[in-house]
């Protein structure tokens, strides 16, 4: 039994609740990532992206795009676990799985006004830029530097 807290939506769902919210005057911040193991970095870049808006949808790379982001035997825990741990978070409001190899469409679909990346990008180097700007948005950088990661803990704990 899920005890998540915040909704895992389907993309029409979730556009769906995007306009509802849209319409209440909510301004609506996008993260997204694997977030195959949870770890400080991954609460410190949602808690920061959340600061920038009213509402923030969570976008999780399905297993699929996953494991070609980050190679064989990866993700080490299924989309749906994932998306469910994220949905627990206290900074989260909405959550889907996205099976596109980048955010682009999902950025089409709900039209974030802030679309929120790690500290491994610049506003230069974010590949969904100008997608972003096109529906209205824009890219902000946030969360503590880049001192943590998944594949760091599984290379550890492979040792």
């Amino acid at each position: 039994m899920p005890i998540a807290n915040a909704p895992v939506l389907d993309r029409e769902a979730l556009t769906a609740e995007i306009e509802k919210r849209r319409g209440a005057g909510e301004r609506i911040v996008l993260a997204n990532g694997c977030f195959d193991i949870l770890h400080v970095g991954h609460i410190r870049y949602l808690a920061a992206a959340r600061s920038l808006g009213d509402c923030l949808v969570v976008g999780v790379n399905s297993d699929e795009q996953a494991r070609q982001l980050k190679g064989e035997g990866r993700p080490a825990v299924n989309e749906k676990e994932r998306a469910e741990v994220i949905s627990a978070l206290r900074s989260v409001d909405l959550v889907t799985i996205f099976p596109e190899p980048t955010v682009t469409e999902l950025i089409r679909a709900i039209r974030p006004d802030v679309h929120a990346k790690g500290t491994d990008y610049t506003e230069d180097s974010v590949p969904e830029r100008e997608i972003v700007r096109e529906v209205g948005g824009r890219v902000a950088i946030v969360g503590d530097p880049k001192d943590h990661s998944s594949t760091e803990l599984f290379s550890r704990t492979r040792d």
